[in-house]
């Protein structure tokens, strides 16, 4: 029997959307506005779901206080508040989309996570606007 556990979290982040391989012109035709020199930024929604066996000893799939202190520790404390592009490592080479911090989400997570226990990210970047990484 396998169970799905969802933690649900936000933070809030700045971004541009940009290739420094293009030049304006195409960089603009293709993010439009998101490619805003001056950056914007989304309060976004982010959804982490386990799935794996109810422990019969703690009647858990996973320790909910657990993935919340793992999801602080690894997504909150670094995304919150910062400019994903300037303030950020995972984003200094690598355009900040919803699909590719879905991606940087999941890696963060995944090595602190039990082999057998299935990780799903999905990240709302806007109420209408979501993408899910299943790894």
């Amino acid at each position: 029997m396998q169970v799905t556990i969802c933690r649900k979290e936000h933070f809030n982040a700045a971004h541009r959307l940009h290739n420094p391989a293009w030049s304006d012109e195409q960089n603009q035709r293709v993010f439009g506005k998101c490619n805003n020199p001056h950056y914007h930024g989304h309060n976004y929604e982010l959804i982490v779901r386990l799935t794996g066996p109810i422990d019969p000893d703690t009647g858990y799939v996973y320790d909910m206080k657990r993935l919340s202190d793992l999801m602080k520790r690894e997504i909150l404390d670094t995304f919150d508040h910062r400019n994903l592009n300037l303030d950020t490592e995972d984003f200094r080479n690598l355009n900040p989309t919803a699909e590719n911090i879905a991606v940087v989400i999941w890696n963060r997570l995944r090595p602190h996570l039990a082999a057998h226990l299935g990780l799903s990210v999905t990240l709302y970047e806007t109420e209408r606007n979501f993408v899910e990484y299943h790894g």
